[in-house]
Formats: structure tokens, sequence, C-alpha cells
């Protein structure tokens, strides 16, 4: 009797979310007919039958197919009503990443999640942290317009990303700073005053804006992170040179933060010790 009760209910949704699907589409149930190879009156009596019979599986995947929705919603199997590729293309997204300062993608992301906790695990120093001159020797090179015209456009952004309400909490591997204080491998044809200056600016910062800015360094010997950025719970973007490329389901936000916690855990040198950190290096300037 229960199974009975069942399949009167399941047939009652299906007739319920095809209606539904039909309407919220636009089509009507001669076109729906038509896409599915049916006769008209077929379609009327999947939405009118008051019984407990269910169409076969063919028509169930070429209605579902018809009106953009998935089989599995239109048979109460799922609350989801998009398609699995949908649901995929919607999860990940690749976007174009330039070489630039501040893009208008990156800048996008932290307005939408303005006011939650940013996780970022930088490709090198964090830009939001670097000098004006710093970021002219960096990005001089890949500017399409006037140096001056770009770093001003991108200090304004990274001003606003600073005053806003998110928590900024940045780790990067302890070779990375070490390597740009004593200016080698990427960072070797960058003047001792430039290197100098930069420290200064990044023990002001952490100092003046912790506990709402926090930097900490992890050891590459023991723990990997490719760059990546968590933008509180809403999705987690890789930047993987030419593309980000961004996760926006609950499971894999999680699973990456998690990543990112563990790197905060393990710190080689924490946030709170950090600007002692700098200070050590600048004096070895």
């Amino acid at each position: 009797m229960r199974d009975k009760l069942d399949k009167r209910r399941r047939a009652g949704l299906f007739r319920n979310r095809l209606a539904q699907a039909l309407s919220e589409s636009g089509s009507n149930q001669s076109r729906l007919a038509r896409e599915v190879g049916v006769d008209r009156s077929t379609i009327s009596q999947l939405l009118a039958d008051e019984g407990a019979r269910l169409p076969n599986a063919h028509v169930v995947g070429a209605c579902a197919t018809a009106l953009g929705v998935s089989a599995d919603w239109l048979l109460g199997l799922s609350d989801r009503p998009e398609r699995a590729a949908d649901l995929l293309s919607n999860a990940l997204q690749l976007a174009r990443a330039p070489r630039a300062l501040v893009d208008e993608q990156i800048f996008d992301w932290h307005q939408e999640a303005a006011g939650y906790k940013i996780r970022h695990v930088p490709a090198g120093l964090p830009d939001m942290l670097k000098t004006r001159s710093l970021l002219e020797w960096e990005y001089a090179p890949h500017l399409g317009r006037t140096t001056d015209q770009a770093v001003g456009a991108s200090q304004d952004r990274l001003e606003w990303m600073r005053a806003s309400q998110s928590d900024y909490e940045i780790i990067l591997p302890i070779y990375e700073l070490d390597s740009f204080a004593h200016g080698t491998g990427y960072y070797k044809d960058l003047p001792r005053d430039l290197r100098r200056a930069q420290l200064r600016r990044m023990i002001a910062l952490t100092e003046q804006l912790y506990p709402r800015l926090r930097l900490s360094l992890y050891d590459a010997r023991e723990l990997y992170s490719a760059p990546l950025t968590i933008f509180g719970p809403l999705l987690c973007v890789f930047y993987i040179g030419t593309h980000y490329m961004a996760f926006r389901d609950q499971e894999r936000v999680a699973t990456f933060t998690s990543h990112f916690d563990r790197l905060v855990r393990k710190a080689y040198v924490t946030s709170r010790d950090l600007p002692e950190h700098l200070r050590g290096l600048l004096q070895q300037l």
C-alpha cells in the first residue's frame, strides 16, 4: 500500500514539475510534443492524468532536454532543476588572468565577498602591500597605458580593498620574502633602497592593520600551496598563470579553506612575529 502511495505522489510531483518547467520555458504543449516526438495529446495526458503512472524513460529524458532541466528533478529525485553539465559549469569557472595589477575580475570577486574573510596565498609578495616604486618596477613592462595611470588606478582599488570590512589573512613561503630582501632570483635586479622601503612599508602595515590583516610565512620544504584566494564561503580561486580557475561549490571551498588553515597552523613565522622578522631582514640590508 505504501508503494502505491509513493508512486502516486511521485507521479503528481512529475506533473507539477513538468507544468512548471513548461511555463518557465515559455514553450507550449504543441512545441514540446514536437521536440519530444509524441502527439500533443500525450503531453496533455501527462499534465492532466491523476493516476500513478509515469511515462517511460525516453519520454522523461526528452522532456527534460527540451525544457532545459534534469530528468532527476522532473521525477522528484533531486531538488535541483539544473542538469549535471549546468551544475558543473556553475561550480567551475575559468577566467583570463592578465598580467596586471588589480584586474577587473579579481576586483569584482573582492566586491562580491565584501565583509567576508579573504584568505590569500599570493604568487609573490601581496600587491596590496607593495610600494608604488615596487609596483612600477614589477608591472611597467606589462602595462598597456602609462605606468603612472595604471599604478594610480591600482592603488585606488587596493585602498578600497584595505578599507573594506573584509579581514585579510595572507600566507606565503618564507623563501619568497628572503629572496626579495636579498635581491636574488626574481628580484635580482631590484635596487637595495627599493627593497628597504618595501620592508619598512610591510612592517608599518602589518602592525597598523593587525588583526584585520594577518601575514604569516610557511616553510615550503614542509608544505606546498599553489597561489589561491578564498573569498569567504563563496568561492576559491586558483591562479594558473594565464587563467583563474574558480570553484563555487561549498564542498570544494571548504576543502581548500582547510588546506589554507593548515598552512597557517603550521606557519614558520606567525603573523604576530612577522614585524620582528621583517626588522631582522631590514637590518641585514
